[in-house]
Parts: C-alpha cells; sequence; structure tokens
C-alpha cells in the first residue's frame, strides 16, 4: 500500500537532535527576522508595544513552521498548539522585555549593535526553554500520535481453565 506524503511526513517525527537543529532553522530565522523588525517598528511606536506585535505575528507564523516540519507532524497547528505555544511566547516576551530594560539602566544610550545582541541573546536563551516546552508539551501529543502504530483488533478467545500440571509444573 503506497503512503501519501502527508502520512509520510506524520510517521517519521524526527529525534531530539534533529529537532532541535530544526528549531534552531525556524525559528531561530523568524527570531533574527523579528529583530529585525522590532528595531523598525521601534523608530514609530514604542519599543514595547513594537516587541508585543512582532512577538504575536512571529509566534504564529514560528508555530506554524514548527507544527509542519520542526516536529514531524507534516500539518498545520491547531488551536490548542497555538494558545500553548503563545503561552511560552509571553514568557520569552518577558525575558526580552526584562533584558532590554536591565541593559537601559546600565547603558545610558546603547548603540543599535548593543540592542540587538541582547534582545538576539535573551531570545536565544527563551527559545532553548522554548524547545523544550513545545517538544515536551505543546506538541508531544501530535508527535507520540504519529509514531505510534495503530493497536491492533483482535477477537477474544475464552482461555481453557488451567489445570493442575499448568498452576504447578512438576520439576
Amino acid at each position: 500500500m503506497a503512503t501519501t506524503r502527508k502520512q509520510h511526513s506524520e510517521q517519521s517525527a524526527p529525534g531530539p537532535v534533529a529537532a532541535f537543529a530544526r528549531f534552531v532553522g525556524c525559528g531561530g530565522g523568524v527570531g533574527v527576522a523579528s529583530s529585525f523588525a522590532v528595531a523598525g517598528l521601534a523608530s514609530w511606536i514604542p519599543w514595547a508595544l513594537a516587541n508585543a506585535l512582532v512577538t504575536a505575528v512571529s509566534t504564529l507564523l514560528a508555530t506554524e513552521l514548527h507544527a509542519r516540519f520542526t516536529f514531524g507532524a507534516g500539518r498545520h497547528a491547531t488551536w490548542r498548539q497555538h494558545v500553548q505555544s503563545a503561552g511560552s511566547a509571553a514568557a520569552a516576551y518577558a525575558v526580552t522585555c526584562l533584558a532590554m530594560v536591565v541593559l537601559q539602566q546600565l547603558v545610558a544610550t546603547p548603540g543599535a549593535v548593543l540592542e540587538q545582541v541582547v534582545y538576539l541573546s535573551a531570545s536565544a536563551l527563551t527559545g532553548i526553554a522554548r524547545f523544550a516546552v513545545l517538544r515536551l508539551v505543546v506538541f508531544a501529543r501530535s508527535r507520540t500520535q504519529a509514531t505510534a502504530p495503530a493497536p491492533a483488533v483482535r477477537p477474544v478467545r475464552a482461555a481453557a481453565p488451567a489445570g493442575p500440571a499448568e498452576l504447578c509444573p512438576a520439576a
């Protein structure tokens, strides 16, 4: 029986190293693009608002990429997965905001390069935590369901009563 591309991608969930490499590629790419988007938007609106908007959009995009490619589901993310992913993104947002507030307290007028280094460093640290949450919680059911073989259905037979020799075999 031939398998379709969708069935094949659902059945072959990547191991932790491959999933992490895909996570870095997808999430890291979205993260780098997000850092430039935040910097650009922050010239027109307050930085915290720019970060919130970019975080919301990038979380939706990254969750879709992770559902399709990173964790081997091969299909769209569910609403439940988007909501759970948003929770981990909210924590990442708080950490990046805190990192930028600390930077502002330590350096009176940081340059754009220093701001990018701090922002991307905070994003990388929260990214590692997000990988664990996404792999172990958000996409865990999808991965388990996709890789677990379907249970075999067998007819139930009545077992014959055990005889004395079967209960106490002779030595």
